[in-house]
């Protein structure tokens, strides 16, 4: 790429592409909380309540897209939160982000909210690390807190919006959606070399084995030189640098999946070039793990932070920040990992990866339709999710109606806990607390006669 700064190699800001920070054109280098900067000034966008009241969340309608935050620059999103209370499991993958930088034509961000906040399989699980946070709420009521950290610069316009699309009969109830957005607002110019945030989803379910491999078992005799047959997270094309990947595995198989090495292609392509810029050792390492991981854990830089189970079978979750270490590219960049060593396992593979890079970038992926981008679920917890969605629109019809507070108690009494025994996956517990529910429904009708 004959633009790209000379001096790739060097950063000192996340999105930087060179040595040069920004603000005041290069006077700070952001994110030293002890520099005093006098031509920045830092705000929030958030859903709080105009009125004065405390109705501080957007009523977010089956099919609704709403418009997050639309700001003239230069100026960068720093830290973004939100969060929702008892509200479907499949909104995770149900609502999606979408952020357009300077006017660009397509997103720059296109991902379901919940992946790119690190909620794998549509089920949350504590994470700590530097860039991704996601906190417990209430103990008997189903709300985390979710925040991300990247920066997100823009020069002349950001544009955040979120779509929240339906699943009818599943999961089309309203939902009340908080969040902030704190921002900073510039009077220089950013410099050529700041880069834009980007973050794709992709999902591949399931994937295919090898040809002439052992289907679904541990294996080390496979042959892999080429890497054509690899799970692919990212397709970039430009200057810039990958900082960080969200996996998912839903490992149909069982056994050990992990003996898949990450195989990175820097201004190459699989196919074109041999061996890659970058060939793991297994999967694991990727993610900071001694081998086989079968419990969680969470870091600032690497994190396995689900395993569903401790014989690897089912669904597991990793996140990997590239800060100290980006891996960065001057005309593309192809991350890939194996599915099994040689690709030998048919899986449910889901990413995000997270990268910074020069406009404009290369198409994305059509992104799925939320039916193709639900978690896989056993029969009987869909049935109780499909009766939970039926039991919320029992209590949203109350509260249209301004049903009296004993009645809405009683029904909040029963359809709570069953959202939340749900979650869990205690199915029989969330059943009988939704037929619970439905009686208090059918006695409202009742008495209303």
């Amino acid at each position: 790429m004959a633009n790209a700064p000379a001096n790739l190699a060097q950063k000192t800001d996340l999105c930087c592409l060179s040595a040069d920070a920004y603000v005041n054109g290069g006077s700070a280098v952001l994110g030293d909380p002890s520099l005093l900067v006098d031509k920045a000034v830092s705000f929030r966008r958030s859903s709080w309540d105009r009125s004065g009241r405390n109705h501080d969340f957007l009523d977010l309608q089956p099919g609704q897209t709403v418009t997050l935050l639309d700001e003239e620059g230069p100026g960068r999103i720093t830290h973004f939160y939100w969060t929702t209370i008892n509200a479907s499991r499949f909104h995770f993958r149900q609502l999606v982000l979408r952020a357009w930088w300077d006017g660009e034509e397509t997103p720059s961000v296109e991902v379901p909210i919940g992946d790119l906040f690190c909620v794998p399989h549509c089920m949350p699980q504590p994470i700590r690390s530097l860039m991704a946070v996601v906190n417990t709420g209430h103990c008997e009521v189903n709300t985390w807190g979710f925040n991300l950290y990247f920066p997100m610069p823009f020069r002349t316009r950001a544009r955040v919006e979120l779509t929240y699309d339906v699943l009818p009969g599943l999961s089309e109830e309203p939902i009340n959606f908080w969040y902030h957005a704190d921002m900073e607002r510039y009077e220089g110019a950013l410099p050529a070399e700041v880069g834009y945030f980007h973050a794709q989803w992709r999902r591949e379910n399931p994937t295919t084995p090898k040809t002439g491999t052992a289907p679904n078992v541990t294996d080390w005799r496979g042959l892999n030189i080429g890497g054509e047959e690899n799970y692919v997270a990212l397709v970039a094309e430009g200057c810039g640098q990958m900082v960080g990947l969200h996996l998912q595995v839903d490992n149909l198989g069982g056994g050990w999946y992990g003996e898949g090495d990450d195989m990175v292609f820097v201004d190459g392509r699989p196919g074109e070039e041999w061996p890659p810029t970058y060939h793991g050792t297994g999967t694991e390492e990727i993610f900071g793990g001694g081998a086989c991981p079968n419990v969680p854990y969470s870091g600032p830089y690497t994190g396995f932070h689900m395993v569903e189970h401790p014989d690897f079978s089912g669904k597991s979750a990793m996140y990997r920040w590239y800060l100290a270490d980006p891996i960065r590219f001057r005309r593309s960049l192809v991350w890939t990992i194996e599915h099994g060593h040689d690709n030998n396992y048919q899986n449910d593979y889901t990413s995000v990866a997270y990268w910074y890079q020069t406009e404009p970038h290369a198409p994305f992926p059509p992104l799925l339709p939320v039916e193709k981008r639900l978690p896989r679920l056993a029969d009987d917890i869909m049935d109780a999710e499909r009766e939970r969605s039926t039991v919320e629109k029992m209590f949203s019809t109350m509260r249209a109606e301004q049903a009296e507070q004993v009645w809405l108690d009683r029904m909040w009494g029963a359809l709570n806990p069953g959202c939340f025994a749900l979650l869990r996956g205690d199915v029989q517990t969330a059943m009988a607390r939704f037929a619970e529910a439905r009686k208090v429904y059918q006695d409202y009708l009742s008495h209303h006669q």
